[in-house]
């Protein structure tokens, strides 16, 4: 192969080498030409001034003033999202073991705890959500918004649920499939993987949602959820995937895997029949999938004044403090869980 149409080393241009895994990993060509917007207007900024910094070298004060620097001119949103992208290439490019460490872990966790206290959004009580759960009556359509609720997951990490994931201690009318090693010793549990990426084959089956979330998170079920899993698996249609998705369609995409569109018209029908959602309302005033992520996380922060327990939940920890709430897995994490989650029926 010529110099010409060699790939670039990760050393002498580590930002173009991640844009062409993007590509080998299947990514779009309007996500490949994000990250390259993002990527390339993070290393000019690092250029500018007196004493220039290569990207390999950037501090997490680096990262912190370039996100700070997007404040001035961009939505929350869209700086949000610049964050996630630069933490993604970081987490990528140490893992691979061409950088050293990433200096976005940080930053992102502090704009996690920035945007989770975030003051603007709808206040809802325990009560008040309660009443709305009573509402939503169809088994398939409470056994989302309650793992919604009670789990704090994305829409898109719902939706690649398979059965595998699900290790309930009483399993009721389910298929005979058996669950992940990951789960064994731990009853009334919930798998959610980090590995699932849109485009990509999991478990045999092309998904059309990514997880985001850092690491394999387990989470505990309580007996609420446990039960509203078994009535919804009691009358789950026949899939059409070999890898038996938990949630699937019981309408015109019958067997068919949810996908986060579907998620968001369920949850948007029943905010709406609830005065909880109107056409431009924003993030501020209507409760969707999110809204539920961030409820989870009010509540239950809330609840245990741990922040570590919620943040293991919400898979957005790093790897030594995963390990710590791994390993006390049967104390700390269950019993805080099982002790402190709310009652919604």
């Amino acid at each position: 192969m010529s110099s010409e149409t060699a790939p670039p080393e990760p050393d002498e241009d580590p930002i173009g080498y991640f844009l062409d895994d993007v590509t080998y990993h299947g990514k779009s060509e309007r996500t490949r030409a994000f990250y390259e917007r993002v990527l390339r207007d993070f290393q000019s900024y690092l250029s500018e001034g007196g004493h220039p910094t290569p990207v390999a070298t950037a501090s997490h004060r680096d990262c912190m003033a370039y996100v700070h620097g997007l404040r001035g001119s961009h939505s929350e949103s869209t700086v949000a999202t610049y964050a996630s992208y630069l933490h993604r290439f970081f987490a990528y490019m140490t893992q691979v073991g061409t950088f050293e460490s990433n200096p976005m872990t940080l930053v992102m966790e502090e704009m996690d705890e920035s945007i989770n206290t975030d003051p603007t959004r709808r206040e809802i009580s325990v009560p008040e959500m309660r009443a709305f759960v009573g509402e939503v009556s169809h088994p398939l359509e409470r056994a989302v918004v309650l793992t919604l609720l009670k789990t704090g997951m994305r829409a898109g990490e719902l939706c690649n649920l398979d059965l595998r994931d699900c290790n309930l201690s009483n399993h009721g009318p389910r298929p005979e499939i058996p669950v992940r090693a990951a789960l064994d010793g731990r009853d009334d549990s919930l798998y959610v993987a980090a590995e699932p990426s849109r485009g990509a084959v999991t478990n045999g089956e092309e998904r059309a949602a990514s997880n985001k979330r850092k690491r394999d998170t387990t989470i505990p079920l309580d007996g609420e959820l446990a039960r509203t899993l078994r009535r919804w698996l009691a009358i789950r249609p026949d899939v059409r995937s070999d890898a038996a998705p938990l949630f699937v369609s019981t309408s015109g995409d019958w067997g068919q895997r949810l996908t986060p569109d579907m998620v968001h018209h369920l949850v948007e029908r029943h905010a709406r029949d609830h005065g909880w959602y109107r056409d431009g309302g924003g993030t501020e005033e209507n409760v969707t999938p999110h809204y539920f992520r961030h409820f989870f996380t009010t509540h239950l922060r809330d609840r245990t004044g741990d922040r570590g327990v919620v943040k293991y939940l919400r898979g957005d920890v790093a790897q030594d403090v995963i390990d710590t709430y791994t390993h006390e897995w049967g104390s700390r994490v269950r019993e805080s869980y099982e002790a402190n989650i709310y009652s919604l029926l």
